[in-house]
């Protein structure tokens, strides 16, 4: 009897591990980062954001754009303290003036639990 327990038990834990990605469509969309260096202005923009990590993952954008780690046009992936986020980055510059466009894509929160955006 024991063991039946046990292999239900185990069975349902199991069937609930394997998460399917969910989907949201009401993410935030923002100016997140201004910040001034030598040589201009640098606005870090966020669009289909999740409100709890939108300021932590613009904060990482910003230190990969300081590192020079951020190319135009291209899927990037950033970890930040709760969730990796995978989106597509652009980075548009005018003057003395740089705008660093986040769009998420997917976020793969640490629980395991992974959300798609999608329209």
């Amino acid at each position: 009897m024991k063991n039946l327990l046990f292999m239900v038990l185990f069975t349902c834990n199991l069937s609930y591990s394997q998460n399917k990605p969910v989907a949201y469509q009401h993410g935030q969309n923002s100016m997140e980062l201004i910040a001034k260096t030598k040589t201009g202005t640098v606005v870090v923009s966020t669009f289909n954001a999740k409100m709890t990590i939108r300021q932590d993952i613009a904060q990482k954008l910003y230190s990969l754009y300081q590192q020079n780690k951020i190319k135009h046009n291209s899927v990037l992936t950033v970890l930040g303290k709760e969730a990796k986020v995978v989106g597509k980055c652009f980075i548009k510059k005018k003057h003395n003036l740089t705008s660093i466009e986040f769009y998420y894509d997917k976020v793969f929160w640490h629980n395991g639990m992974v959300e798609v955006y999608g329209k």
